[in-house]
């Protein structure tokens, strides 16, 4: 009997990851798959507590305060938990949500409590005596920043540590610094293409609240933006314990879609590779974000650069070191850098650069088969991108290397071939402006037959070669604000379905949700616009292949099938914000999909995105390589990311295998 129960557990918790990972069933919340979701007519499992009136009415919960107060408690106890509902406060009502709410000695209750008043959005600590009268309430103490798991003690914060702490520096020149001026606004004082969430409450009409207790930090979110600040929730204010709904005032209180989730267990599926691909796995540290390729020793092989290390062809077995390796805390250290690979200074053999975001740029020369570690020089100003590119953006015929500066104006920067290790050459793509960190890419836009340059917020006209012309910018929202800011990976820049006119194919937030691509028209007088199809959104939404993930911060374009059209390869970056809850589903697997391609007329737009499965243990970095490393004709994908650096090798035109590495 012990052995069917766990069986049975494990069948649940595998279902459960299924769920979560690949959005089978939609979800009321947008973030995360729920445990429960109260549809029901009656309040069973819970218990009311305090003056309020409480019933269950068509899936919602209702409280009429009639002058007093009173609090709707779970009958089950929680300690890290994610929590939805939409909620309507009619005039006069004041209401709130009440977490780990704990019995004390003399019969009260403690917790953590959310207040979801218009003039009180904040979170505290609070007491209740036996009668559910509020008896204290003292405003949480600021985390001190997002991007942790713990929240520091209030002393140690004081001095100055906190989230920046845990932000440590990795070999050589890594981190994740900050500061720098403000975002200048939108050239000649155009409006934003992107609307920004609002943080405000809307009076007496339905909002959504989306909260995350984990650990010792309360993270909220109204409206799926900002709004209601959270704070440091020591477990001396209530270590575990209820969930409850509060009414107060002499309004109506009205929540619906009420969703939670247990955030304690960690499930993970068994480990899957496409039998389309064959796994090789060059290493099982986090090194790098983005690798690339070259032929580093001149033999005529192509060889892998991934942070730290080249891995020498063809097998991939040996590696040696460009600079001190040194392994990273995944959960509490970041080492933001992409590497690319070419032959910067002109000697015939390939060096390497290394884009960290917040840093400069270091480029590491090739030391042309001597047995060492490579020459470092810093080459550029800090970049504030999340993403950089190598491309040929200026008809030369060479790769420039494209990246957001300190003045947040996007830049090319090539070397000078007469002192290539001195601080090379920019030239200006945009003016400053509020330009998205992420996303980028570069193609024929409108068709004639230069370079383009795309971002989040619209696409700049390249000039013909030579000219001193400013590149001309198209405003457009290519990504999308929420509690995310917008922009994605790499934008893919080509005709999707085969009408003749450049499309678009992108993540919306790097840091959140959403895939789609864009579907250019062209009028009658030349102008260009753009129709969005989505492909992927979340939890919420109906998805491309029934397929949900979130944190999609790196991609790479390239024709995988063998059909002749470019195919999107994405991924989950994992863990892209530390071990923490800032970003949704934090915890999801972390997967490497390939978004074939496929032409359809009868599809809208004319195309389907049809969603496979590489590897669900691998996921994405910021860039992904694709090259044919073994000259078969199927090119190869090389991510590398906080699980290691991986070769899925291409077997699409080969006979297929069996579907476990």
């Amino acid at each position: 009997m012990m052995r069917i129960r766990q069986a049975l557990a494990c069948a649940a918790a595998i279902a459960a990851v299924l769920a979560f990972t690949t959005g089978l069933t939609q979800s009321a919340s947008r973030n995360f798959v729920p445990d429960v979701t109260f549809k029901g007519a009656d309040l069973s499992g819970w218990r009311s507590l305090g003056d309020a009136k409480w019933r269950a009415e068509n899936g919602e919960i209702i409280a009429t305060p009639n002058g007093g107060s009173g609090w709707l408690i779970l009958e089950k106890s929680y300690q890290d938990v994610a929590f939805f509902s939409e909620f309507r406060c009619a005039p006069g009502c004041t209401m709130g949500l009440l977490f780990r709410a704990e019995k004390m000695a003399d019969g009260g209750l403690k917790g953590i409590f959310v207040s979801l008043n218009a003039a009180d959005p904040a979170s505290y600590r609070v007491t209740l005596d036996p009668q559910g009268k509020e008896t204290s309430r003292q405003r949480l103490r600021p985390a001190g920043g997002g991007q942790v798991r713990v929240a520091p003690p209030a002393a140690e914060a004081a001095g100055g540590r906190g989230a920046a702490g845990a932000r440590g520096a990795a070999a050589p020149a890594a981190g994740r610094g900050g500061g720098g001026p403000a975002f200048p606004q939108m050239p000649g004082g155009m409006a934003e293409p992107i609307a920004r969430p609002s943080n405000d409450m809307k009076a007496g009409e339905w909002n959504t609240i989306d909260i995350v207790l984990d650990a010792n930090i309360l993270r909220p979110f109204l409206n799926d933006a900002g709004g209601i600040s959270g704070g440091v929730a020591d477990e001396e204010f209530g270590r575990s314990g209820a969930i409850a709904l509060h009414a107060g005032g002499t309004g109506e209180v009205r929540f619906k879609d009420v969703s939670y989730k247990d955030l304690q267990p960690r499930v993970a599926l068994p480990e899957e590779v496409s039998s389309r691909f064959r796994m090789q796995a060059l290493n099982e540290f986090y090194y790098s974000w983005g690798p690339d390729v070259a032929d580093i020793n001149r033999d005529g092989v192509l060889d892998i650069v991934a942070g730290p290390y080249y891995y020498l062809g063809p097998d991939y077995n040996v590696a040696r070191e460009i600079y001190m390796a040194a392994t990273i805390d995944a959960g509490t250290r970041y080492f933001n850098g992409v590497q690319f690979t070419y032959d910067f200074t002109g000697d015939g053999w390939p060096d390497v650069i290394n884009a960290l975001f917040t840093q400069p740029t270091v480029l590491y020369v090739n030391p042309r088969g001597e047995p060492r570690r490579w020459d470092m020089y810093t080459v550029t100003d800090r970049i504030t991108s999340e993403l950089a590119l190598m491309k040929d953006v200026n008809g030369d015929g060479k790769p420039e290397y494209i990246f957001k500066d300190a003045n947040n104006q996007f830049v090319y920067a090539n070397p000078d071939p007469a002192n290539p290790t001195a601080t090379w050459i920019t030239h200006a793509i945009s003016t400053p402006g509020p330009w998205a960190n992420h996303g980028m890419g570069v193609g024929d836009v409108n068709g004639d037959g230069r370079a383009d340059f795309v971002n989040a917020y619209g696409w700049w006209e390249g000039p013909p070669r030579g000219s001193t012309d400013t590149w001309a910018y198209h405003p457009g929202a290519f990504g999308k604000w929420s509690r995310s800011s917008p922009g994605g990976a790499e934008i893919g820049v080509y005709d999707v379905n085969g009408d003749g006119l450049t499309d678009l194919v992108t993540s919306l937030q790097a840091h959140g949700w959403g895939l789609s691509w864009f579907e250019q028209k062209k009028a009658a007088d030349g102008t260009i616009s753009f129709v969005e199809h989505p492909i992927m959104g979340d939890f919420s939404t109906k998805n491309a292949g029934g397929v949900t993930f979130s944190e999609l911060h790196g991609s790479a374009i390239a024709d995988i099938d063998g059909d002749g059209i470019k195919d999107f390869v994405t991924g989950k970056r994992f863990w892209s914000h530390l071990d923490s809850y800032l970003d949704p589903d934090p915890h999801g697997a972390p997967v490497l999909y390939v978004y074939r391609t496929v032409r359809n007329p009868k599809a809208p737009g004319g195309a389907d995105f049809v969603p496979e499965l590489i590897h669900n243990r691998s996921g994405i970095g910021s860039n992904a390589a694709i090259a044919d490393l073994n000259k078969d004709g199927a090119p190869e994908i090389i991510v590398s990311t906080k699980r290691g650096t991986f070769i899925f090798w291409n077997n699409w035109k080969k006979p297929a295998r069996s579907a476990r590495p």
